[in-house]
């Protein structure tokens, strides 16, 4: 499996790693402790729609392209037997459809970041079979821990284009500080209450990425 090299970005070494780490253990904690009865409440809803496990896991990659399991509440109900292999969009449920746009689908992933294998801010993790596909200038978002919201989901989420996503990705590489991390929370926020930037138009997720050697320019 091709995986980019590994190399950590200088600006999150050192001191400025553990005040991000610091950060990430800190609000993702406090959240699952406020949130807990949301959390159970939607553990029971996912169980009577769609039926066990609640959970969805799936291999992605994360700092330096190693993979990890990310988790999140499912949204999808399972393919019915006969029935071959059908759309993300005919298989999301009702229930799924408004854990998305709560982005209570989102609240599991926060056990990633409180084990170090994600941060609250970062590149989302894509998929495995992406990284071969990635220009050298694309692969660069992987030299720090994905997350759960970015720079990118603040600008656009699903409604960019994936060459435009990645070069906000790297943007986000190459200017991180604290104070715009705790911008892009405060932008998350706003933007879940809103329920912004849900879906790419016309789907139900993000078409496939395939590759691209254009990336666009995030300023």
């Amino acid at each position: 499996m091709n995986k980019p090299p590994e190399h950590h970005h200088p600006s999150l070494r050192g001191g400025r790693a553990l005040l991000k780490r610091a950060l990430d253990i800190a609000v993702s904690g406090g959240v699952l402790c406020v949130l807990s009865p949301v959390v159970l409440g939607a553990a029971a809803a996912i169980a009577l729609d769609m039926g066990r496990p609640v959970l969805f896991s799936q291999q992605r990659p994360g700092l330096n392209g190693e993979p990890f399991l990310v988790k999140k509440f499912r949204s999808m109900r399972n393919a019915k037997p006969g029935e071959g292999i059908a759309s993300d969009a005919s298989r999301l449920t009702r229930l799924g459809r408004w854990l998305r746009a709560t982005s209570i689908d989102e609240l599991p992933t926060l056990l990633n970041v409180l084990s170090g294998e994600m941060s609250l801010v970062g590149p989302r993790p894509l998929l495995m079979q992406y990284l071969p596909r990635y220009s050298p200038e694309q692969s660069r978002r992987h030299e720090v821990k994905p997350g759960i919201t970015g720079w990118a989901q603040v600008n656009g989420r699903n409604t960019l284009d994936w060459e435009t996503k990645f070069a906000f990705d790297v943007w986000y590489v190459d200017n991180w500080s604290l104070a715009l991390d705790l911008k892009i929370l405060a932008l998350t926020a706003y933007k879940v209450i809103k329920r912004a930037d849900i879906s790419h138009q016309g789907q139900a997720t993000m078409l496939e990425f395939m590759g691209s050697s254009n990336p666009s320019n995030p300023t």
